[in-house]
């Protein structure tokens, strides 16, 4: 069934959003291969060659069917849109790709930092108040 503006959409039904329900999990998981290649162009106005690209710089990695087409998660479609704001700043594919590679670097060094600091402090703090 097609989706998008003036699509028809399944009313949801009773008991259809229960915990058991397996397409939840599915739904509710930012890794979860949900959009094809056109969908997920369209989503972030770019087209499937911007995506081929940035899956040959290997900023993402699509999932693939059983028919072997591109399938991308809510995750990778958040991480193409930054890349995509850095190309339509002028940046070239490549290097926008790796600047969001090193900024994802960057942020998880830090919060890696902050948590030895927090250690620290907390060891500090009990080895200064005498229990160790």
């Amino acid at each position: 069934m097609p989706y998008g503006a003036g699509a028809p959409r399944r009313v949801a039904q009773r008991g259809d959003m229960t915990s058991d329900n397996p397409l939840n999990d599915r739904l509710d998981d930012d890794d979860y291969p949900a959009y094809t290649m056109g969908r997920a162009a369209e989503m972030l106005g770019a087209t499937p060659a911007f995506l081929r690209a940035i899956g040959e710089a290997r900023l993402i990695t699509p999932l693939r069917s059983e028919g072997g087409h591109r399938r991308y998660s809510r995750y990778q479609l958040r991480i193409a849109a930054r890349a995509r704001e850095l190309v339509d700043k002028g940046t070239p594919i490549e290097a926008a790709c790796r600047i969001v590679i090193l900024e994802d670097q960057l942020e998880e060094a830090q919060r890696i930092n902050a948590e030895y600091r927090r250690a620290a402090d907390e060891s500090a703090d009990r080895a200064g108040s005498g229990s160790v």
